[in-house]
């Protein structure tokens, strides 16, 4: 296949680079290295620009003769997305809106979506299957799931044949230890703890100690990059035109945030200081995929099913990459 990865120099994108070009795909990355690092993507074709340049996008689906594209390009941080919804409608929704326009103009018509289970908002029931009502309680949620309404439409109006892969937490490094997670600022857990592991931040701030959950904090299910990476791709083998297909991504186990920092210095040997804070607005007490449906149609089978070895390959590269790819 010859494959557009929007935002491709990120976190997630990057890895699905790596895995698309071993199993012998041509890739394009297509990045306007805003949260992106050109270093990320090794000697793949990178493209900088914006998805707002809807010429630069034509010119590059023309040019490269692209067949299918995968969209990870988006703005990812909750609570920006609280603060700043222009941002995230204008980047996350509209912009998406601007690609698939193009790809309609140009003629491709195969796309997977990375989604996430922000959609999801507050859940009913746990843990969380696709069926589970759509109830986003932030604009990246609601911005993400209004991408996903736009390609049901695209898929009965113009045939648009398209995935939407609902994440739950990514986490992990390529075992390579050489690509990683490298955020400004940092949001996520796991690097954050690693981050003070490393001396380079005091202590980590645990954000509510009295969820109805076992030890009082929040749950989340941690899912390695690279069997994300492995879903997209497996995911365009399955697109059929005038089809969506929705799938959780995850392992379906949880692990409190006391837990992430007890294997955390089991794996590090490093002692890690916490502070313990209130809740923050809108933290659901625990989110868990139930993946079954990803595991039986696609035959996805995540080789990271536990935190420990994840926790591993993000330590391999925090520690030989303190400054991420120094860009």
């Amino acid at each position: 296949m010859r494959v557009l990865i929007t935002g491709g120099a990120g976190y997630i994108g990057c890895h699905a680079v790596r895995l698309f070009r071993e199993r012998g795909h041509d890739v394009c990355v297509f990045d306007n290295l805003s949260a992106g690092h050109r270093r990320a993507v090794g000697d793949a074709p990178l493209v900088v620009g914006d998805l707002a340049d809807r010429t630069l996008v034509e010119q590059t689906l023309r040019d490269r003769q692209i067949d299918s594209v995968v969209h990870f390009a988006a703005f990812a941080y909750v609570g920006e997305s609280v603060q700043d919804p222009e941002k995230y409608y204008t980047n996350n929704f509209i912009n998406t809106l601007g690609l698939l326009q193009v790809m309609r103009r140009v003629g491709v018509s195969r796309l997977v979506f990375s989604s996430t289970c922000a959609t999801y908002g507050t859940p009913q029931t746990v843990p969380i299957r696709e069926t589970e009502l759509q109830q986003p309680i932030n604009p990246y949620g609601r911005a993400k799931l209004a991408v996903e309404w736009a390609l049901a439409d695209y898929a009965r109006a113009y045939g648009l044949a398209y995935a939407a892969l609902r994440y739950f937490n990514a986490a992990g490094a390529s075992p390579k230890g050489d690509i990683g997670e490298d955020h400004d600022p940092e949001t996520h857990l796991l690097p954050l703890i690693l981050q003070v592991a490393l001396r380079q931040r005091p202590k980590i701030e645990v954000f509510g100690t009295d969820y109805p959950t076992p030890d009082g904090t929040c749950i989340r299910d941690y899912v390695h990059v690279d069997d994300l990476a492995e879903a997209h791709l497996l995911s365009l083998t399955k697109l059929q035109p005038g089809v969506g297909l929705h799938y959780n991504l995850g392992t379906g186990r949880g692990y409190s945030v006391r837990e992430v920092v007890r294997i955390v210095e089991q794996i590090t040997g490093k002692p890690i200081a916490v502070r313990e804070s209130p809740r923050r607005p809108g933290d659901p007490p625990s989110l868990i995929a139930a993946a079954d449906k990803a595991r039986t149609e696609l035959g996805w089978q995540p080789r990271y099913t536990t935190l420990e070895p994840i926790v591993e390959t993000a330590w391999r590269w925090h520690s030989t990459h303190p400054e991420g790819f120094g860009e």
